[in-house]
This record gives C-alpha cells, sequence and structure tokens, in this order.
C-alpha cells in the first residue's frame, strides 16, 4: 500500500496548530490519560485507521497500559482488564463514532452512565478527544497513511 498524499493537515499546516491545541484542551480535563487513550485506541479500531491504530497503541503504552489490555480494547464488554469508568467512556466513543447505527445514535442511558463517573469537564474532553480521532481517522483513512509511517 502507498499514501495517496501525506495528511492534509501537514500539507496545510496552518491546520495542525488547532488541532494540536484541542488535543492540548482534552488532556487538561481532567480525565486518566490511560482512559483518554483507551478511547483513541478504540475510535481507531471502529473507524479501521491503521495508522492511528499503530500511533495510539504505541502512545497507550507511553501511558502505561498493559499489552493485555491493549490486545483487549477491541473486546472489552467481555475482558476483566477495564473498570467500570473506562467501559463507561469506551461506550461513548463507541456510540458517538457510530452514529449510524441506531436512530438514538448517543442514547440518554450511555450518556448517563458515562455522567456517573465523569464530570462536565471531563465528558467536554472525552467527546473531543472522540471528535479529533474521528477527523483524524476519516483524514488517514481518505489518504492511505501507513502504519508506522510517522514514527
Amino acid at each position: 500500500m502507498q499514501s495517496r498524499m501525506q495528511n492534509p493537515a501537514v500539507i496545510l499546516s496552518d491546520a495542525m496548530k488547532p488541532i494540536q491545541e484541542v488535543f492540548k484542551a482534552v488532556h487538561s480535563g481532567g480525565v486518566d490519560e490511560q482512559t483518554l487513550e483507551l478511547v483513541h485506541l478504540r475510535v481507531s479500531q471502529i473507524n479501521g485507521c491503521s495508522a492511528c491504530v499503530d500511533a495510539g497503541a504505541k502512545t497507550a503504552r507511553k501511558a502505561g497500559l498493559s499489552d493485555e489490555r491493549l490486545a483487549l480494547v477491541a473486546a472489552w464488554r467481555e475482558a476483566p482488564y477495564f473498570s467500570d469508568e473506562e467501559r463507561a467512556a469506551l461506550e461513548l466513543a463507541e456510540a458517538a463514532t457510530r452514529l449510524a447505527d441506531r436512530p438514538d445514535a448517543v442514547s440518554d442511558e450511555v450518556w448517563d452512565t458515562a455522567a456517573t463517573y465523569f464530570d462536565e469537564r471531563q465528558l467536554a474532553a472525552i467527546v473531543l478527544m472522540i471528535g479529533v480521532t474521528n477527523m483524524f481517522n476519516r483524514l488517514n483513512a481518505t489518504t492511505r497513511q501507513i502504519a508506522g509511517a510517522w514514527g
């Protein structure tokens, strides 16, 4: 496989700075770094973005996620390695990524469960992480970015 072009946010460098600022804001929202990395990885898995799954797994390891947890993110519902808080974030990430899969994309039940574990600022950080990850997944998948090519 060959990349069609560089990531558009790299080509239009004025786009990268605000994206990086959003990531900075996400990480200041009070959500545990491992939870954010799990969200990023799960969204990227759903979207089939190999570049983001690869980069996300590497970043998650640096954040201290074990190999067991990394290997089972895709099967988090059945795996014993995730806290209730992480499960709520993962469920929100899946619902907000798979918007067309159900009439009420992010149900009150999914939202309310997440809201029992996260305050409004933390929910904002998680929702922004989901959104930015989805954006990058779409940029990378469309332009066929290669897993591992970004170092």
